[in-house]
């Protein structure tokens, strides 16, 4: 999976949880309101995820870039 699809899949999750969290708080169902918590909190993981993917292409393209310069 590449960087922008954990990116969007995370964001996704995000929005999910936080939306299931909120319904659960208004509606009083604690159940409801773990699982919009472990929901985001796995969106934000995988937007983690895909930030880390970026740095490291980011680094090998810029190492890359200065073996090029070299030769």
């Amino acid at each position: 999976m590449g960087s922008t699809s954990d990116k969007a899949k995370g964001y996704a999750n995000e929005v999910a949880g936080t939306v299931k969290k909120t319904v659960g708080d208004v509606v009083g169902n604690d159940r409801l309101v773990v699982e919009g918590e472990v929901q985001k909190i796995k969106g934000e993981g995988q937007v983690a995820v895909g930030n880390a993917k970026d740095a490291v292409k980011e680094g090998a393209n810029k190492v890359a870039d200065a073996i090029n310069r070299k030769l």
